[in-house]
């Protein structure tokens, strides 16, 4: 992992991922993001639709997350910086605390993501992520 830190934006965007893993909320997140940016959420398992989220948004989401996941972790496997964009390949871990549809609390959910971040001032303005979730038993 020490390779993929060379970047600044890297670090940030890995020190990032690790505080959301953590269950990081309010100020403690916020910190990462410029007072503008936009999350986009294409559409995925969960989120058919998809989700487009400002700093309020990204914050109540990030609130709601830490009563449906019991913990949560992030690999990053890859990262790729540009200027202020990253790229980032990650394989995600979600237990869940509470039941989601036919889902039990406990269940683990698995997700591959391709996650772009920009940043402004060096904090991030811009995050796309592609969110491809495992598909859960019942599904299947």
């Amino acid at each position: 992992m020490a390779d993929l830190q060379r970047h600044p934006h890297i670090e940030t965007a890995v020190d990032y991922h690790h505080a959301v893993a953590r269950g990081a909320v309010g100020e403690e997140l916020a910190r990462f993001f410029h007072d503008e940016a936009v999350h986009v959420e294409h559409p995925n398992l969960f989120f058919p639709e998809g989700a487009v989220r400002d700093l309020t948004a990204i914050l109540k989401s990030a609130e709601q997350g830490r009563h449906t996941l019991r913990d949560q972790t992030f690999e990053v496997l890859n990262a790729v910086a540009a200027g202020d964009q990253v790229a980032l390949e990650v394989a995600w871990t979600g237990t869940l605390a509470v039941p989601l549809g036919d889902l039990p609390a406990g269940h683990v959910l698995l997700a591959h993501i391709a996650a772009f971040l920009e940043f402004r001032d060096g904090r991030i303005i811009a995050q796309r992520n592609y969110d491809c979730y495992d598909r859960p038993p019942s599904a299947q």
